[in-house]
């Protein structure tokens, strides 16, 4: 053999060699990822969430700006409400130690596909984007959520069975991620952010409703102590109340929640004066509660499109005032050391009424929308509540006006006369005994 071809085989071998170890090395997974974060990374590099005081979150038909004002965090399309702070410390908490589980190259055109296009209107294929700013209006991070990971899918990226999301980090360009999170309580509406602080009311002593669009009341009931049924006040003399029917009134918001805050601009739209009905609540404890009520007018449909569902939620404001005891009403022969455990006692009781009254302070000169479930028990008549009867001690309903209240006589019908049984025959005379 050549000289020549010798070397020429030799060099094809060596060509070989390297093409196989290339195609192991391939096969063997060592390659190099390509997106700028890679699994087990943090999403945001360096995210100063400590910084952020306004955060605005877009979806395809509503958005939300969170702002952080004297100290506290409001909620800017509901006149600057109160928002859940526990809900936002969440989300910059979450989003600052938000560890990457797999990165996908691919460009900023590839949104859609993770449903992150911020031109579509559709809800899935929208997602939601959250930019957040500090004081000076400088942005720190802008990120979107697309779609949820499908946990049944044998193809997830997380492997089957995992949950999450995929997001993307605006200032990376390289790709997009998966992440274990799906940011449950994210959401573009302005009411899921507000804050859930609400009347709560204790001890009930009394309470007046008055008839839809006047100031005349429909019922009003008091109570000698806690332990006591509602009665009707001495407006209604002789009636009785049903007990089972004024019990609810008892717990009458003690978990009460509501449904969202209506802005001052959007008022005129939703209220109904003619069907509004006064409230007025006392406690025990000198707290004195003034409330109105009137149905929510149903929201007009937008053109082109359909009606919205009907509602039956209420349109609800609230105002106190109160007379709290000072001082604690010392029993006469009251020894020291009972003496020490009940002012203890009572000034923790005045604390609590205090913050509970600065609180709903707060709530004053906002109108808010409940459901008809949390003021159902303020809207039945008189009717409803009386003692229905019979039974001893039971009330009669009471007479309408223009009825009288005498009995018509009543016609006894003429009875025919008896008729005259036959003289009686004399029996066998007795024989006298001897």
């Amino acid at each position: 053999m050549k000289p020549r071809t010798v070397i020429i085989l030799w060099i094809v071998a060596l060509v070989l060699g390297v093409s196989v170890f290339l195609v192991k090395k391939s096969a063997s997974g060592d390659e190099r990822n390509t997106t700028s974060r890679t699994p087990g990374q943090t999403l945001l590099a360096d995210f100063p969430a400590d910084k952020a005081t306004t955060i605005e979150i877009a979806g395809a038909e509503q958005s939300v700006t969170l702002a952080l004002k004297d100290g506290k965090w409001t909620v800017a399309q509901r006149d600057n409400f109160p928002a859940n702070i526990r809900n936002i410390n969440d989300l910059l908490r979450t989003l600052a130690e938000l560890k990457v589980a797999q990165g996908i190259e691919a460009g900023p055109s590839f949104a859609p596909r993770f449903g992150m296009d911020e031109n579509s209107s559709v809800a899935e294929m929208r997602g939601i984007t959250a930019v957040f700013k500090d004081a000076s209006g400088k942005e720190l991070a802008k990120v979107s959520f697309g779609k949820n990971l499908d946990a049944a899918a044998s193809n997830s990226p997380l492997g089957g069975g995992a949950t999450g999301r995929f997001v993307r980090n605006h200032a990376d360009e390289s790709g997009f991620y998966a992440v274990s999170e799906v940011f449950g309580t994210l959401s573009e509406d302005p009411k899921s952010w507000l804050s859930e602080d609400f009347i709560k009311l204790e001890k009930i002593k009394g309470i007046s409703v008055s008839k839809p669009g006047s100031d005349e009341n429909e019922w009003e009931f008091t109570r000698a102590d806690e332990n006591s049924e509602f009665a009707f006040t001495e407006a209604y003399p002789g009636v009785k109340t049903d007990a089972a029917a004024t019990s609810p009134l008892k717990s009458l918001f003690s978990f009460s929640r509501f449904d969202d805050v209506v802005p001052a601009a959007e008022l005129e739209k939703k209220v109904m004066p003619e069907k509004l009905q006064k409230v007025v609540i006392t406690t025990f404890e000198g707290l004195t509660y003034r409330i109105t009520l009137q149905p929510a007018k149903p929201a007009a449909a937008k053109e082109g499109a359909e009606a919205p569902p009907a509602t039956d939620n209420y349109l609800m404001t609230v105002a106190v005032e109160a007379d709290l005891a000072k001082e604690r009403k010392k029993p006469e022969g009251e020894k020291p050391e009972d003496a020490e455990a009940a002012q203890k006692i009572f000034d923790d009781r005045l604390k609590a009424l205090t913050d509970s009254l600065d609180k709903t302070k707060a709530l004053e000169g906002r109108t808010f929308e409940v459901s008809k479930f949390t003021v159902d028990a303020l809207l039945k008549n008189r009717t409803e509540f009386m003692d229905k009867g019979p039974g001893p001690g039971a009330a009669a309903p009471p007479i309408p006006e223009g009825i009288s209240a005498v009995t018509p006589p009543v016609e006894i019908p003429v009875q025919p006369a008896p008729e005259q049984a036959p003289p009686a025959q004399p029996g066998p005379q007795e024989a006298p005994s001897e």
